[in-house]
C-alpha cells in the first residue's frame, strides 16, 4: 500500500486507497455485518487506514456498523474515520450539535478524525453559512472533538473556490474521474485546492461502477491495443493517482473481487508514473465516451449562473449519465435539483431567455436541450413529489428538534 501525507509538515499519512462506507454488502435491506466486517478487516490488514461514512449512508446504519466493528475488533487505533454533517437536517444552529453528538455515539468515539460538511453546492454552502457552521466547526476542533476539517462537494467551480478560500480547511472531497475532468470541481478545482494546502480526496472514481459496466466496443478495442493486461478500472484508478495533487481515492468495495483488485492497483501506483502514451490513450477513451453523449456539454460552466436558477451543467451531466453509462440517475436528479431542501434548479425552470447560449463555447442550443431533459427526467409526478417532499422534510425537522 502506498501512502501520501495530508499536508506538508504534518505527520499524517493516508493510504492512497480509502474505504467508502456507502456500498457495503447487504441482506434484506440491512448491512451484512459478517461480510462487510470481513471486507473491512482484510482492507485494514492490507494497509487501508481511512474509512469514510456519513449520517445517512445505508439509511443511517453505516456509522453505527463501523463504530461497532472497530470497537469489537480492536482495530480503531489502526484507522482514521471520517463522517459528515448533513445539510438536509440542519434548520437551526442547534441541529448541528445534536447531529454531531448522535454521530459520536454511533461511531463510539469522543473525537472524530475527519469531519466534513456534506455535499456542498451553492445552496448548501449558503445554508451552512447562515447557520454559523464555520464557527461550529472551529469550536469542535478547539475542543478536541475533531482533528481535521473538510467538505465534500457537488457544485460548480466558482463556488468550490469560494469555499476553499473561506476557511482554513484541512481537506476537501470531490467527484473526479477520467470523465469528470471539467464537471463540478474538476481538474482545475483539485489543483486549486492543493495549491491552497488542502489534501484532496476523490470519490466516485468509477462513477459508482457505471464507468466500467457495459464498456463500448470501441473503448474495449483501444484498451486492448494499448495494454491488454490492464482493465479500464485499473487505468481509471492509476490516472487519478498519477496526479500529485490527489491524496487519496475512496472506493465503496461491495465485493471481495473489488477489494482485491483495488489493493493490487494501490500497491504500485505512484504520482507521475504513467507514460505519455498511456495518458494519450486515456484522453482518447474520454473522447470516445463523450462522443456518445446526448448533449455535447463539457461542464465548463460558462453558461452559469442561470437567471431562473437552472443548474444547467448538472442537468446535462445527469441526463448524459443516463444514456452514456446506463446509470439510474432520476433519483439523483429529483433529490439534487428538485428543491426539497432549498432552491430548485431543475430543467423545466428554463424560460428560454437565451443568456446561456451567448457564452457556450460548444454552441449548444441549451433551452432546446433542457426541454428534452425535462421531458425525460421529470414527468407528471415530479412537481407534486417535490412539493410533498418539502412537507415531509419540514415534518422530519420538527420531530428531530424534539430530541
Amino acid at each position: 500500500m502506498k501512502y501520501r501525507q495530508i499536508k506538508k509538515g504534518e505527520n499524517v499519512s493516508l493510504s492512497i486507497l480509502g474505504y467508502g462506507g456507502m456500498r457495503f454488502p447487504t441482506v434484506a435491506g440491512k448491512i451484512d455485518e459478517e461480510k462487510a466486517g470481513a471486507l473491512l478487516k482484510e482492507a485494514i490488514d492490507n494497509g487501508v487506514n481511512y474509512i469514510d461514512t456519513a449520517y445517512f449512508y445505508h439509511g443511517g446504519q453505516s456509522e453505527g456498523f463501523i463504530g461497532k466493528f472497530l470497537e469489537e475488533t480492536g482495530l480503531r487505533s489502526r484507522v482514521y474515520v471520517a463522517t459528515k454533517l448533513p445539510p438536509w437536517l440542519v434548520s437551526q444552529p442547534e441541529d448541528m450539535t445534536r447531529i454531531f453528538e448522535v454521530q459520536q455515539k454511533r461511531l463510539r468515539v469522543s473525537c472524530i478524525d475527519f469531519y466534513l460538511l456534506h455535499a456542498l453546492n451553492r445552496e448548501n454552502w449558503d445554508k451552512f453559512l447562515k447557520m454559523g457552521a464555520l464557527d461550529f466547526l472551529k469550536a469542535l476542533k478547539e475542543e478536541g472533538k475533531v482533528k481535521h476539517l473538510g467538505f465534500s462537494f457537488h457544485g460548480d467551480r466558482e463556488v468550490f473556490k469560494e469555499i476553499v478560500d473561506a476557511f482554513p480547511w484541512d481537506f476537501c472531497q470531490i467527484q473526479y474521474n477520467i470523465l469528470d475532468v471539467y464537471n463540478q470541481a474538476g481538474r482545475s478545482g483539485a489543483v486549486y485546492a492543493a495549491e491552497k494546502g488542502l489534501a484532496v480526496f476523490v470519490m466516485e472514481p468509477l462513477r459508482g461502477g457505471t464507468l466500467v459496466r457495459n464498456i463500448p466496443a470501441a473503448i474495449e478495442k483501444r484498451l486492448a491495443e494499448h495494454e491488454p493486461a490492464r482493465s479500464l478500472a485499473e487505468w481509471s484508478f492509476r490516472w487519478i493517482w498519477n496526479q500529485p495533487e490527489i491524496t487519496m481515492v475512496l472506493s465503496g468495495m461491495t465485493e471481495e473481487a473489488h477489494l482485491h483488485n483495488n489493493l493490487h492497483y494501490a500497491d504500485s501506483a505512484d504520482a507521475g508514473a504513467l507514460s505519455r502514451e498511456s495518458l494519450a490513450m486515456i484522453d482518447e477513451i474520454r473522447a470516445l465516451y463523450l462522443s456518445l453523449q446526448k448533449v455535447p456539454c463539457t461542464g465548463c460552466q460558462y453558461c452559469m449562473p442561470c437567471p431562473y436558477g437552472v443548474d444547467i451543467p448538472r442537468c446535462f451531466e445527469l441526463y448524459n449519465s443516463k444514456y452514456l453509462l446506463n446509470q439510474r440517475v432520476r433519483t439523483f436528479y429529483w433529490m439534487q435539483l428538485g428543491g426539497i431542501n432549498g432552491n430548485a434548479s431543475y430543467a423545466s425552470l428554463c424560460r428560454h431567455c437565451g443568456k446561456c447560449m451567448t457564452h457556450c463555447p460548444q454552441k449548444i442550443q441549451i433551452p432546446v436541450e433542457l426541454e428534452k431533459v425535462a421531458k425525460d427526467m421529470e414527468g407528471p409526478l415530479f412537481k407534486p413529489t417535490m412539493w410533498l417532499g418539502k412537507r415531509v422534510m419540514k415534518g422530519v425537522h420538527a420531530i428531530l428538534r424534539r430530541f
